[in-house]
């Protein structure tokens, strides 16, 4: 199994259990989507993460973590987060409690 279906499974057990998780396709990958909005999702080399303009400087202050860049200009408030950052579960459960605390602030779509 390729690294991204792994992920993708990894993040299926993460948010198991949580309301309103759907997925979709997006940056190549899977995207988990809460009520509309992207939490995480899987791209080529790693992890997508939608942290927030306010959490989005601390974010990059955490290992392995790095700008969002996928169209050649940075997207503020994601965060690219390459393997060894989330091969923990605990790791990959951090990055999701994270982004779901901003996420969940946002209107349904």
């Amino acid at each position: 199994m390729d690294q991204r279906k792994q992920l993708a499974e990894r993040l299926r057990e993460t948010y198991a259990g949580l309301d309103d998780i759907t997925e979709s396709r997006m940056f190549g990958g899977i995207a988990f989507m809460l009520n509309g909005n992207m939490s995480c999702g899987t791209a080529k080399d790693g992890l997508v993460v939608r942290v927030g303009p306010a959490l989005y400087d601390d974010a990059l202050m955490r290992p392995h973590a790095v700008h969002m860049d996928f169209t050649g200009r940075v997207m503020r408030g994601f965060v690219f987060v390459k393997p060894p950052g989330y091969k923990a579960d605990s790791a990959l459960k951090t990055w999701v409690d994270l982004s779901l605390s901003f996420v969940s602030t946002l209107p349904s779509k």
